[in-house]
């Protein structure tokens, strides 16, 4: 088969077209997500399609260029979310993607190439398994879902409810509601945030796919969560909670309504979205029965060398998340969306 690999200048019709057609795309292949990215963070994006004789798409890299001071120069597909990578029919298409991919590293003087995939390429070696999505299948009914709960899951559930929190479901109107409380929790874990107009893009490029659910106590707002949906797949990328508000189980009762809505929605899978095993918010996801999927992030290394590691818990960071987590919220809502655009 005769291919070539250029870069993809539609309108995202034909690129759309291909991700419908390919049983392992997820929601990041598809290609509004290019204008989120370049709309919310200012970064040039690479999205290359390769291409058979006849001129059909056979294969899609969508990756991102970033350029940062502190972090160096690198691609990443894709970057602040969850899944991307290459998507391909044959490892012909693949292997042209990949030479292609090389030759943007050594145009633009690129440390690396960070590839995040579901299905690992057996033509990159360099490759971490630091990540696992912890996903959950659905039952039919909303009922049955609440009979396959573990019974401390159904209690916290009960507890929040006693308590008298409430949760909502919405769009736009309740994205200020959902940003202060994910700016304060970020903040509290020493990471910076994401600046408010990139969840705004995503709810404009994307009305009928995405929600966002608060859970609130009087009129306060304790915790909220971003959903995401493509195909029969519901996703919560970003939740978060006020820490002082979490004996009342604020997670439990946000993550329920979740499960609610999807499987409302005919969802048959449920996504909490990545975690580190082990840690913390491994064990909250598992206790719902949520299984572990690992991630495979593969790198292209033109010179050799380990992958990079520009995670909040690489220990070189240890003195920058303790001194941001001292900072005034302010501050750090205002300096944050800077320094984490150039985080991927």
């Amino acid at each position: 088969m005769h291919l070539s690999v250029g870069p993809y200048l539609g309108d995202g019709s034909s690129w759309d077209a291909f991700v419908a057609s390919h049983p392992d795309s997820t929601n990041y292949h598809q290609y509004r997500w290019r204008q989120v990215i370049e709309r919310s963070f200012g970064h040039q994006t690479q999205y290359l399609a390769a291409r058979d004789r006849s001129g059909a798409i056979c294969g899609i890299l969508p990756a991102v260029l970033m350029r940062s001071r502190l972090f160096g120069s690198f691609l990443v597909s894709l970057p602040f979310l969850n899944y991307g990578g290459m998507l391909c029919h044959g490892q012909e298409s693949e292997e042209h993607l990949l030479h292609s991919c090389r030759t943007l590293l050594e145009q633009h003087q690129l440390t690396h190439a960070e590839l995040r995939h579901l299905t690992r390429s057996a033509a990159i070696t360099a490759t971490r398994q630091h990540k696992v999505s912890m996903l959950l299948e659905l039952a039919e009914t909303e009922q049955q879902q609440w009979q396959w709960l573990d019974p401390k899951v159904r209690n916290q559930i009960r507890k929040a409810w006693k308590s008298g929190l409430t949760a909502t479901a919405g769009h736009a109107e309740l994205l200020d509601d959902f940003y202060r409380v994910f700016a304060r929790n970020m903040r509290d874990l020493g990471t910076p945030v994401y600046a408010r107009k990139f969840f705004a893009n995503m709810l404009d490029s994307f009305p009928d796919s995405t929600r966002i659910i608060t859970v609130k106590q009087g009129d306060q707002t304790v915790a909220a969560g971003f959903l995401s949906w493509h195909r029969q797949t519901l996703e919560v990328p970003w939740a978060a909670s006020i820490r002082e508000s979490r004996p009342l189980c604020p997670n439990n009762l946000l993550y329920w309504e979740a499960i609610r809505f999807a499987i409302s929605r005919g969802a048959k899978q449920f996504d909490f979205g990545r975690s580190t095993p082990g840690e913390g918010t491994f064990l909250f996801k598992r206790q719902w029965g949520a299984m572990p999927v690992p991630l495979y992030w593969q790198y292209l290394l033109p010179d050799g060398g380990q992958p990079p590691d520009l995670s909040p818990k690489n220990p070189k960071y240890r003195l920058a998340v303790q001194l941001w987590q001292r900072l005034p919220l302010p501050l750090t809502n205002l300096l944050g969306p800077h320094i984490v655009r150039s985080i991927p």
